[in-house]
């Protein structure tokens, strides 16, 4: 085999960033509230469900409740709260970011996430350089490409 036409195809992570501009905010912030409000709709329907499965419950059940279907109501209400927690949580989480985004100055780089790109590397190539690319976007729109494609 001819050494100098060697080259191997591998696999490297390509970091995205954006440019803050004034429709990257909103477009940001729009999806952030997006969420927020999903998880609040999740919050009432749960709500719903643990009032109704309580209700249940108790309509099956003689009355004075016995200490079975007490245990039952407080398992559903426990469920209920541990997933209410949750809940909040990522709420909490989402209303950070939504914050921080806010507080973001234009024009300032931020990451966006990884792709995943194929490059040849051959003999005498720096790997470490092949390794280090990210893409900027504006708006979406590849404004530049860094390091050794």
């Amino acid at each position: 085999m001819d050494e100098t036409k060697s080259n191997l195809l591998l696999k490297r992570p390509v970091n995205i960033k954006a440019i803050v501009t004034p429709r990257w905010k909103e477009e940001v912030q729009q999806q952030l509230q997006t969420q927020i409000n999903q998880i609040d709709a999740q919050l009432q329907q749960l709500d719903m469900q643990g009032q109704r499965a309580i209700a249940e419950i108790q309509k099956q059940n003689l009355q004075p409740p016995g200490p079975q279907v007490a245990q039952q109501i407080e398992n559903i209400q426990i469920q209920v709260n541990q997933k209410k927690s949750e809940l909040l949580e990522q709420k909490n989480q989402q209303l950070q970011q939504l914050q921080q985004v806010q507080m973001l100055e234009l024009n300032q780089e931020v990451s966006q996430g990884q792709i995943e790109s194929f490059f040849r590397v051959e003999r005498g190539d720096n790997l470490i350089r092949k390794m280090n690319v990210e893409i900027l976007l504006r708006d979406g729109i590849v404004e530049e490409i860094r390091g050794d494609i």
